[in-house]
Formats: structure tokens, C-alpha cells, sequence
């Protein structure tokens, strides 16, 4: 496979849809059924998006020059996608810090993790940036088909969600298009190794990085200890067991010959848009990838 013969869908659109969730009303400090671990999760995730998704977005960027047209169009489109997801989830992190929380060590811990990133060569955080968009895009997937994951949560951060996931679905492959042009004079090898190596590395930092974000915010909700361990585990492994769910797409990551669109699950999309039909327009509608 080349990167001028990709399996990105010639027909792909990847649209910007300007929203605004929860600007209107509180939202509740359990946001999420009433339940510690699910809403310490999803919040632990929020806390990495504004700084993780502004560092995508440099990371990507620094590679469109030069990349044939119908990428580079991609590449903007992911821009806007991002910087509005940036915006939405400080609006969510700022109303979870109201609710209560301390999000301050969560947000700290993942400029750390970028601070490191960010000293190496420019093709180092592309490679980082391809890694978690695969888990940000089985993981939006898993959430879009699986109405479970978001049973019981409050309205608007539900709406949020989904409509995040459906937007990671639609610019799945940017990332990784953008680092296969980057490294078209690679051999194979090489390429399956250092993507293989700085899957490893993010995986992990993102496993342990997440699951003690989660606890520090079950921490602050008073639950501590083999409790605590034993119910976000299980949330997260067992039941609804998002991570368990995810493992066979993660695994995926490594075979020869991987596109995130070797799976087309632009199904999920449709669904989502006969689903949101009563939400409110978005303020903006911008067509990028044609």
C-alpha cells in the first residue's frame, strides 16, 4: 500500500458540525446515571481532550505541505473538527469543575506526556498522533454501536458524546494517511516497527494514565481503595467492558496492511443523524473531503 492508494473512501465527507452542548443548564455532578466509575471515566477522558486534540492538530499540520490535494483537504477539515471539539470539552471539563471536581492533576499529567512527546523529531508525534486517533476512533465506534456505554447519562453530556464519536469515525484516517505520506520513502519494515513500537508506549500511558485519572476523580467522590479499583474495572472490562470490546479493533492496529478504513462504519453515522434529528442545527456546516 502507497499513500497516493489509500483506502479512504473517495466519497468520505468529513463535516464540521458546529454545536454547542450544555451551555444552558447545570450539569449534574454524577453525570452519568448516578454512578461514580462511569462518570470518572468519561470525565478523565475529557480532561486530555483540549490540550490532546490542539497537539493532533500541530502534529498533523506540520506534515500537509506537499500532500496531494485531496489530503490536504482532509487535514484542514480535521482542524476544524478538532478545534471545535477542543472548545466543547473545556465547556464540559469547566462545568464537571463546578460540579465539583479537581481536574487540575488529570490535565497536568497529560501535559507531561505531550511536554516529553513534543522535544522529539516532528515524524515522532505524527506517529503518536496516528496511535491515538485508532483509539479514539474504535473507541467512538464502540460507543456509537453499543447504546449501553452511555445508558442512564444526563442529555446534553450524551449528545456530547455521540457527537464527538461520530466526528472521530469520520476523520479516522487523517492522521494515519498523514503519517503514511510522511514516511512513503520508508521500507515497510521499518514503518510496521516504529508504528508498532509507539502503539505499545501509548497504549500503555493510555491504560494507566486513564485508570488513574478515573480513581483520583472516584477519589473525590469518597470512594477509595479495593471498592474503587473493583468497580471501574469492572465497568471498564466486564460490563459495559468498553476497553474489553475495543481489544480485537486494538489488535487489528497490528496486522500488515492495516487502514482504519479497512472497516467502513459510516453506518454509524447515518444511524447518528437519524438519531440527532430533533437536536439543534449546527451553527455551521463545512464541507472539507469530497
Amino acid at each position: 500500500m502507497t499513500a497516493t492508494t489509500l483506502p479512504t473512501p473517495s466519497d468520505l465527507s468529513i463535516t464540521p458540525r458546529d454545536r454547542r452542548f450544555g451551555r444552558d443548564t447545570a450539569t449534574p455532578r454524577l453525570w452519568h446515571g448516578g454512578r461514580v466509575e462511569a462518570t470518572a471515566i468519561y470525565n478523565a477522558l475529557s480532561s486530555t481532550f483540549p490540550i490532546g486534540e490542539a497537539y493532533f492538530v500541530e502534529s498533523v499540520r506540520a506534515f500537509r505541505q506537499g500532500t496531494p490535494s485531496k489530503l490536504a483537504e482532509e487535514i484542514k477539515a480535521f482542524t476544524t473538527q478538532e478545534a471545535i471539539h477542543s472548545r466543547e470539552h473545556d465547556a464540559f471539563n469547566k462545568r464537571a469543575e463546578r460540579a465539583g471536581y479537581d481536574l487540575s492533576k488529570l490535565e497536568a499529567r497529560v501535559g507531561e506526556r505531550l511536554s516529553i512527546t513534543k522535544s522529539r523529531p516532528p515524524i515522532v508525534n505524527v506517529a503518536a498522533t496516528m496511535a491515538l486517533e485508532h483509539f479514539t476512533a474504535i473507541l467512538a465506534h464502540e460507543l456509537l454501536k453499543n447504546p449501553r456505554h452511555l445508558e442512564g447519562a444526563e442529555q446534553e453530556a450524551a449528545n456530547l458524546w455521540r457527537w464527538h464519536s461520530v466526528e472521530e469515525i469520520e476523520h479516522k484516517g487523517v492522521a494515519y494517511d498523514t503519517w503514511l505520506w510522511a514516511t512513503r520513502d520508508w521500507p515497510r519494515y521499518k514503518r510496521w516497527r516504529v508504528k508498532a513500537k509507539v502503539m505499545l508506549l501509548v497504549t500503555r500511558n493510555f491504560v494507566v494514565d486513564r485508570t488513574a485519572g478515573s480513581l483520583e476523580l472516584m477519589r473525590q467522590d469518597g470512594v477509595t481503595g479495593l471498592r474503587a479499583w473493583s468497580r471501574l474495572l469492572w465497568y471498564l472490562w466486564v460490563r459495559p467492558g468498553m476497553f474489553r470490546k475495543i481489544a480485537g479493533a486494538w489488535l487489528r492496529f497490528f496486522l500488515p496492511g492495516f487502514h482504519p478504513w479497512n472497516e467502513d462504519d459510516r453506518y454509524l453515522l447515518g444511524a447518528y443523524e437519524a438519531s440527532a434529528k430533533d437536536e439543534p442545527a449546527p451553527a455551521k456546516k463545512v464541507r472539507r473531503a469530497v
